[in-house]
């Protein structure tokens, strides 16, 4: 018994001893940096209030808090690993902008190895305000035109949203960094004649919520007809030339879907071709032997055989094929889901799809594929895949 006692004696003595020896050459030959968390400050993100955080290392040590270069709390001592330390940044008492935090760990070996983290963040304690620019006399629209909101905001937001027409559209700043957003509402050519509500949701960096109401007219336009007469030859030969006209519109959902969520362009657009003529109006309900009784959601533009067409906005080329109904295509996409689509074209310009073009940039030249009973360019543009009278765009009051 006693000899068992001693041996438990002697392995205790060597373990605390080994213990000791680890503790030591941790302490002067660790060389390693702590890894450090912080939780409830954000990279880049905007805060209102103070800001409730915590700061934790996986090793024992000290945690210095600075605040634009400041320290905001005396030095806190981690008496062991992985121990949560609670803090606040007191953001009600900074300006609004940007500032700088950063956490700075020292630990407790011999060499005191160093690391810190630094975040740039946003501070927002302003009110929420924001007004529309129009007044609601100003807010009448043409059935197949754009209505076109405007509103401006005392800061920068997280995001906006126009309730309209059963449908939600997103706002966009009118250019980078600007406090007037805008949002284009397509009015389909469908759309009855009435005076209608709509609302739009702001929401700020940090969190805060504002709506406006406001009223809008949709405006009865009185549409032309036209018969028109395509040779039947013609449609079997554009049949075997291209892709079906199917595709075209699944793809143009795709594009829409896909579309980037910013303007691409600023400024009115310009006409595609020098035009001599409007052959046929935007809305003008057509009649053929192929397809019946439809209205014709676009513009069909008159100029010289094989004359150049250009892009009328900054864009990205997102299609460029043949099929049987429209001949050879192009659509440019100008963020927003605002495209612009043409048809016709006699040949190409040296675009490929996903190339950025600017304005004026040739897309090809008119022709008369498809179905076409003579040169021309059906110029069409779409919102969220509603076809808009293009030609409203190109007006400097727009």
């Amino acid at each position: 018994m006693l000899f068992r006692t001693k041996n438990m004696m002697f392995f205790g003595a060597s373990a605390l001893l080994m213990l000791i020896g680890w503790y030591a050459y941790a302490y002067f030959f660790d060389t390693t940096v702590a890894h450090v968390v912080i939780t409830g400050l954000h990279e880049n993100q905007c805060y209102a209030g103070d800001a409730q955080c915590i700061v934790m290392a996986d090793k024992r040590g000290e945690i210095t808090l600075l605040l634009d270069g400041q320290p905001i709390n005396n030095k806190l001592k981690a008496c062991s690993k992985n121990q949560e330390r609670i803090f606040a940044v007191p953001t009600r008492t900074l300006t609004n902008g940007k500032h700088h935090f950063k956490a700075e760990f020292v630990d407790g070996t011999y060499h005191r190895n160093k690391t810190a983290i630094e975040y740039d963040f946003y501070v927002d304690n302003a009110p929420l305000q924001a007004a529309f620019i129009k007044s609601e006399a100003d807010l009448k629209v043409l059935q197949g035109r754009t209505l076109h909101l405007q509103f401006q905001v005392n800061k920068q937001i997280e995001n906006a949203q126009v309730h309209a027409l059963a449908n939600v559209y997103e706002c966009f700043p009118e250019s980078k960094n600007s406090l007037v957003y805008e949002c284009f509402i397509p009015i389909a050519c469908e759309e009855k004649a009435n005076e209608y509500l709509l609302s739009v949701d702001v929401v700020d960096k940090v969190g805060n919520t504002l709506r406006l109401d406001n009223k809008f007219q949709v405006v009865l336009y009185p549409f032309k007809k036209e018969r028109l007469v395509v040779d039947a030859e013609k449609i079997k030969q554009e049949e075997l030339a291209g892709q079906s006209f199917k595709l075209l519109e699944a793809q143009v959902e795709d594009i829409v879907r896909n579309s980037p969520r910013e303007k691409l362009w600023r400024g009115a657009f310009c006409t595609p071709i020098d035009i001599q003529r409007v052959s046929c109006d935007f809305g003008t309900v057509r009649t053929t032997q192929h397809k019946g009784r439809y209205p014709h959601k676009a513009v069909d533009v008159i100029s010289l055989p094989k004359s150049v067409i250009w892009a009328p906005q900054d864009g990205v080329v997102v299609l460029k094929d043949r099929f049987d109904a429209s001949g050879n295509t192009v659509i440019i996409d100008h963020g927003c889901g605002i495209i612009s689509m043409f048809y016709h074209l006699d040949d190409f310009a040296k675009i490929n799809v996903g190339d950025k073009i600017a304005k004026g940039n040739p897309l090809g030249t008119l022709g008369k594929t498809g179905y076409a009973t003579g040169y021309h360019l059906h110029w069409e543009m779409r919102i969220n895949n509603v076809p808009v009278d293009p030609l409203e765009w190109t007006r400097n009051t727009f």
